[in-house]
């Protein structure tokens, strides 16, 4: 337990999930990719509004912020290649379920591309702070 806790750079591990819940606000989007990812996932998003987003988005707020204290775990023992595993093992993950759910291609990849963004973002925030 104690390796989950110790000489963890909490500023980068908050900050870069914050950063990295931001860009998703920005990802999903009608700037970005909001509208041909709800296509290609069959979802309303005119039904999704309101509080029914609520805990979707308070799920994704706690999944990044885990994201971000592996990210910084990884950090402390200058595993960047472990990092990059993992955001490679996720977006794998993500990918087969969006296969298996029958998502269009381009939904599998904003979903998986979103989750290397908010690594790369994570990493990015370490090596400054």
């Amino acid at each position: 337990m104690e390796e989950l806790l110790m000489n963890v750079n909490w500023l980068a591990v908050i900050v870069g999930a914050v950063l990295a819940y931001g860009l998703g606000a920005l990802w999903y989007s009608p700037m970005m990719f909001v509208k041909k990812w709800a296509e290609g996932c069959r979802i309303d998003m005119t039904a999704n509004t309101g509080g029914s987003m609520l805990p979707a988005m308070l799920t994704q707020a706690v999944g990044t912020f885990m994201l971000a204290w592996v990210i910084g775990i990884t950090a402390t023992t200058d595993s960047l290649m472990l990092a990059i595993l993992i955001a490679s093992t996720t977006s794998v993950l993500i990918i087969t379920n969006g296969l298996f759910a029958q998502k269009s291609t381009y939904a599998v990849m904003v979903e998986a591309g979103y989750v290397v963004a908010m690594v790369v973002i994570m990493i990015l925030v370490h090596a400054v702070l």
